[in-house]
C-alpha cells in the first residue's frame, strides 16, 4: 500500500472515531495500534516503552500540582475576591467591571492554568453580578469569556508545562516567555472594552465614584493571590526552584489561603484533589498514545512528506506559519488545546526547525493560536463552558459577544510573529 493511502486510512479513521463521538484518548490510540500491528508490523509493546520514557519527566510531576492549585483557589472563594479587589482598583477606567474581569481573569489564569476552567468560575459567579448591576451581557459575555484566554498563557501554564516536557524545552524559559504576550493581550482586551464603551456608552450604567480608601481596599483584595504568583515566578526565575518545586509551594500555599479565608476542610481538599487527578490522568495517556502515533507517522516515513510539503508551500516563512495557524484555529474549534498541540508537534516540529524559529517562541504561540481556536464556532470549547453556566444566553449569542475581541488576539499574534523577540527577550535576559 503506498505511503499516502496508509496516511489517508490513519488520519481518516483518527477523525471518524472522534467525529462518531470517541474520546480524543481513544481515538489516537486505537489509530495507533491500528499503525502498529498492520502498518508496521510491530506489537503494541510500544506503548509501554513510550509510557516508561516520555512519562518518567520531573517536569511532568508539576502538572498535577498546578491543577490542585487551581482547584484550591477555584473553591476558595478567591474569584469573587479578586474581581472585587480589580473592580475597586480600576473603578476609574471606561468599562468598569468589564475591564476588571480582564485583570482579574489573567491573575485567575496564572493560578489555575485552565481556560475553560477560568470562563466557567467567572461565568458562574461573576456574570450574574454584571448583569444585575446593568451590564449589557453583550459586553459581559465577550469580556469573560475572551478573558479566559489569559489563563493558559500568562505563566504558571499547565500546557506550556506539557509542551516543555514533550519537545525537551526549558519549561522556565516557556514561562518568561508567555509573560509579556500574555500582558500584550491583556492591554490589546482592555483597550477593545474602552472602545467598544466609548461608541457605545449604554453597555455600561453609570457608577458613584469611589472613595480613596474603598479604592486601597482592592490591593487587601488581590494582594494574597498576586503574591502566590509573585513567590511561584520569583523562585522559577530566580533559578531557587524548578517548576515542580516551585508548584509544590503553591500547592501548600493555596491550602494556606483557603484557611484564611476559612473554606478549607476536608470537601475541598477532596475535590481539589479529585479535579487534580482526573486532569492528569486524561493528559498523560494523551501524550503516550500521541507519541506512539507520531513515531509511526515518522517510522512510515509520512513526517517528512508532510513536513516538506508546508516547507515547499510558495508563500515564504511568515506565509507558511500563516497557514500552520490557520490550521490550529481550525482544529481548536472540535478540539482541546494540548490534544491539538502534542497530536501536531511530530509534524510540525521539523517545519519550525527548518524555518529557523527557536521552539520557545513556537510553544508561546501555539498556545495563542490554540486558544483563538477555543472561542470560534461552531464548536469552541470555551463557548460551550460559558453556555454550561450560562444556559440563558445562546451559543449564537456568546460566540458575537466574542467577535469584537479577535482583533486583539491577531494583534497580539501578529506581534509575537514579526517581532520574536517579544517572547525571546525576557527568556534570554533572565536565562
Amino acid at each position: 500500500m503506498s505511503l499516502g493511502a496508509t496516511a489517508l486510512i490513519l488520519v481518516g479513521g483518527l477523525f471518524l472515531l472522534l467525529a462518531l463521538g470517541a474520546e480524543i484518548f481513544v481515538a489516537i490510540g486505537t489509530m495507533a495500534a491500528i499503525a502498529l500491528v498492520v502498518f508496521m508490523g510491530q506489537g503494541l509493546d510500544q506503548f509501554a516503552y513510550t509510557s516508561w520514557s516520555e512519562l518518567a519527566s520531573f517536569s511532568l510531576t508539576a502538572t498535577p500540582l498546578f491543577i490542585f492549585m487551581g482547584a484550591m483557589f477555584a473553591s476558595s472563594g478567591v474569584v469573587r475576591t479578586l474581581f472585587r479587589g480589580s473592580d475597586k482598583l480600576l473603578s476609574f477606567l471606561p468599562g468598569g467591571m468589564a475591564a476588571s474581569s480582564i485583570i482579574a481573569s489573567a491573575v485567575f489564569g496564572a493560578i489555575s492554568g485552565s481556560s475553560i476552567a477560568s470562563v466557567a468560575a467567572f461565568g458562574n459567579s461573576i456574570l450574574p453580578e454584571m448583569v444585575r448591576l446593568g451590564y449589557k451581557p453583550k459586553l459581559s459575555v465577550g469580556a469573560i469569556c475572551m478573558g479566559g484566554t489569559l489563563s493558559v498563557l500568562i505563566p504558571p501554564s499547565v500546557i506550556l508545562i506539557i509542551y516543555g516536557a514533550y519537545q525537551q524545552v526549558s519549561v522556565p524559559r516557556l514561562f518568561a516567555g508567555g509573560l509579556v504576550p500574555g500582558l500584550i493581550l491583556a492591554l490589546c482586551y482592555l483597550v477593545t472594552i474602552f472602545i467598544l464603551v466609548w461608541r457605545d456608552p449604554s453597555l455600561v450604567p453609570s457608577r458613584p465614584p469611589m472613595t480613596l480608601s474603598d479604592k486601597l481596599s482592592g490591593f487587601k483584595d488581590v494582594l494574597p493571590a498576586a503574591s502566590i504568583i509573585g513567590i511561584i515566578l520569583g523562585f522559577i526565575f530566580g533559578g531557587v526552584m524548578t517548576p515542580t518545586e516551585a508548584a509544590a509551594v503553591g500547592a501548600i500555599l493555596s491550602m494556606g489561603l483557603a484557611a484564611m479565608y476559612k473554606t478549607l476542610n476536608r470537601k475541598t481538599l477532596k475535590e481539589a484533589a479529585l479535579q487534580a487527578v482526573k486532569v492528569t490522568a486524561m493528559i498523560m495517556p494523551l501524550i503516550v498514545v500521541v507519541k506512539v502515533f507520531g513515531y509511526a507517522f515518522k517510522f512510515l516515513g509520512a513526517t517528512d512528506v508532510l513536513s516538506d510539503l508546508l516547507l515547499g508551500l510558495p508563500f515564504g516563512k511568515f506565509g507558511i506559519m500563516a497557514v500552520i495557524f490557520l490550521i490550529y484555529i481550525i482544529l481548536g474549534t472540535f478540539m482541546e488545546g494540548i490534544s491539538i498541540m502534542l497530536l501536531s508537534l511530530a509534524f510540525v516540529a521539523p517545519v519550525i526547525a527548518n524555518l529557523g524559529f527557536s521552539f520557545i517562541w513556537f510553544g508561546v504561540i501555539i498556545v495563542i493560536v490554540n486558544e483563538l481556536g477555543l472561542v470560534t464556532p461552531p464548536f469552541g470549547l470555551n463557548l460551550f463552558a460559558l453556555r454550561g453556566v450560562a444556559p440563558q444566553y445562546s451559543l449564537f449569542f456568546i460566540a458575537g459577544s466574542c467577535v469584537p475581541f479577535y482583533p486583539a488576539v491577531l494583534i497580539t499574534l501578529g506581534l509575537c510573529t514579526v517581532f520574536p523577540q517579544l517572547v525571546t527577550w525576557l527568556p534570554e535576559l533572565l536565562f
